[in-house]
């Protein structure tokens, strides 16, 4: 094992690790020839779609393309996994809409930049392998409901309706959107479906132009037809206006993004917000959905990458270089920022050895806006919405969602489906919470089923108990859920008995819930004048028990090593408490 792929080197969450991997492996020229190609693919598909996502969620274009310069370089630089490219995503739609809604891209940026704050304390706390506790159903469930969404909130760009002023109620814009069908327009629906064509037709020509760069092209050209023959079509450039330093202009700024302030950027009232905790505090529970998302979709990022490329990531420092580019962006402009799939898996199949393809990118995205500003202003906004239908539908996962259904368990079948009509209904938040507090309940409830407490009543082989004295074994973690139903059985004993002997080699845990239910046990059959015995419990859990303070106590508690020294402690009570025939054994 070489020593880039040592696991020691994955218990500190240095940031920048990737980085310096890399560097560890032998750093040619060649390998920044790969980098430099795979970081200009990936650029050129990166404009379009950070563009898109940035009018999906209510800003200006300009703002998407700040997060994938600026975020996708930081994280490059800071992060654990090398092939990951960074930038707005549409797993990030659901929750920044209504950010954006509510409170404007001033309060955007502060909820990312809470959020960057969130992730790094994630990775300093090396969480970053708890991502892997996140149910399937759960994470497939939202992402299939975000994909709905998505599409939904194209439709008005797609069909040309204008007027629609979306909220953050589905059922509420889908009214909307039907108020407004008699206004639709034929030449954008015509773009649309041009550019929806070419997405749909180019990648089977397996040609290495990018099927975006290709369909927007063509959905620019139809656009530019149209206009000749003197029919209006909605683009950047007539949608989106910008004013910097005295100079304005439609469409896109031809500036690389400048340093300000987060909130100095405008709120939902068109003026710049005002720091305050009724406001730290609203936007606390997005910045938490945001960072959680981030995390989730980041680490599966990696985890894919790792699997196409055999090498490893460091969760923890991937957290803490999200986190790091999540606090900077805002003040560059820029949006809430993670992994992308589908353009690591690019960035992967174009040959990139190291977040230097990252990193070439960013610049390339830098370029683009500082030299063809001008240029992008003429995208229509009917192409960039049938652009974002794709997306939508390739986030969907329609294929693993159906199949799910048919093949999943019933208990997650129901997770599934309660997260996707909460993500489409109401928010991702609701969605995920209630999605894992399902998913929760249903695994305590199975643990719960694999803890049981069994009697022996038959001679053991490896004691001869008399019959005042009960053998009983328990099996499976004690914990809460478990706890009360396990404990319960030793409560319906004989008369006869004495003594209960408590054989627990098969437990791998004690939580404070099974140790007061113990405790409460232990009272309880004290007053009954029964004595019991713990069998094999490990060094940990007995310092547990006396913290407790359950403490061994002759003829009511002790605590034996194997059944054996159960069966002298036992004979040994019974003994002094005027039982002569065991006195003769």
């Amino acid at each position: 094992m070489s020593r880039a792929n040592r696991p020691s080197d994955y218990v500190f969450p240095m940031p920048g690790s990737a980085l310096l991997n890399a560097w560890r492996e032998g750093y040619t020229l060649g390998m920044l020839k790969r980098d430099v190609m795979a970081g200009l693919t990936i650029g050129v598909v990166a404009v379009p779609l950070s563009m898109a996502l940035a009018i999906a969620i209510g800003v200006p274009p300009q703002h998407g393309l700040y997060t994938a310069i600026v975020a996708g370089a930081v994280i490059a630089l800071t992060g654990g996994s090398r092939f990951n490219i960074s930038g707005p995503t549409a797993a990030f739609v659901v929750i920044l809409f209504p950010i954006v809604a509510h409170h404007g891209l001033g309060g955007l940026l502060i909820a990312t930049l809470m959020a960057g704050a969130i992730l790094v304390a994630l990775g300093l706390s090396r969480l970053g392998s708890l991502i892997q506790y996140v149910p399937y159903p759960v994470i497939l469930g939202f992402t299939a409901g975000i994909g709905v969404v998505i599409a939904l909130l194209q439709l008005p760009d797609f069909l040309g309706l204008s007027g629609v002023e979306l909220g953050d109620s589905t059922l509420h814009n889908l009214m909307l959107i039907s108020q407004a069908l008699p206004g639709l327009s034929l030449a954008d629906i015509s773009v649309g479906l041009a550019t929806l064509a070419t997405l749909l037709i180019w990648p089977r020509l397996k040609t290495p132009i990018p099927a975006p760069l290709v369909g927007l092209t063509v959905g620019t050209l139809a656009a530019f037809l149209l206009t000749l023959g003197g029919i209006e079509v909605d683009t950047i450039a007539s949608r989106f206006s910008w004013e910097f330093q005295g100079e304005n202009g439609n469409g896109i700024p031809p500036f690389a993004p400048s340093v300000a302030l987060p909130w100095h950027f405008l709120g939902e009232d068109g003026t710049p917000l005002e720091i305050n905790f009724a406001l730290i505090q609203s936007l606390l529970g997005p910045a938490l959905a945001i960072a959680l998302l981030a995390a989730i979709e980041s680490l599966l990022c990696a985890v894919v990458a790792d699997g196409l490329t055999r090498t490893r990531h460091n969760p923890n420092a991937e957290l803490i270089g999200q986190g790091l580019g999540n606090m900077v962006v805002p003040f560059f402009g820029g949006i809430t920022a993670t992994a992308a799939l589908a353009r690591t898996a690019t960035n992967i199949k174009s040959g990139a050895f190291s977040p230097i393809a990252a990193l070439v990118h960013s610049l390339v995205v830098l370029l683009a806006v500082v030299v063809l500003a001008g240029v992008l202003g003429y995208v229509p906004m009917a192409a960039l919405a049938a652009l974002l239908f794709i997306i939508a539908w390739n986030m969907s996962e329609a294929r693993h969602f159906v199949h799910t259904l048919k093949s999943a368990p019933a208990s997650d079948v129901w997770v599934l489906v309660i997260c996707f009509l909460l993500t489409v209904i109401f928010d991702m938040v609701i969605a995920v919470a209630v999605g894992i507090g399902l998913a929760a309940a249903l695994f305590i409830r199975r643990m719960a089923q694999l803890t049981n407490t069994q009697r022996f009543t038959a001679p053991d082989t490896h004691a001869q108990y008399p019959a005042e004295v009960a053998h009983y074994k328990i099996t499976g973690p004690l914990f809460f859920g478990a706890a009360e139903k396990a404990i319960a059985t030793l409560r319906m004993i004989d008369h006869s008995v004495r003594i209960i002997v408590l054989d627990m080699r098969d437990v791998p845990s004690l939580d404070t819930t099974a140790m007061v239910a113990l405790d409460t046990l232990r009272r309880e059959l004290s007053e009954q004048k029964v004595g019991i015995i713990f069998v094999g419990l490990p060094p940990r859990m007995m310092l547990k028990i006396k913290r407790a303070g359950i403490r061994r106590e002759m003829g009511k508690l002790a605590v034996a090593s194997n059944l054996a020294h159960a069966e002298r402690i036992a004979r040994l009570w019974l003994a002094r408490n005027g039982h002569p025939e065991i006195n003769n054994q």
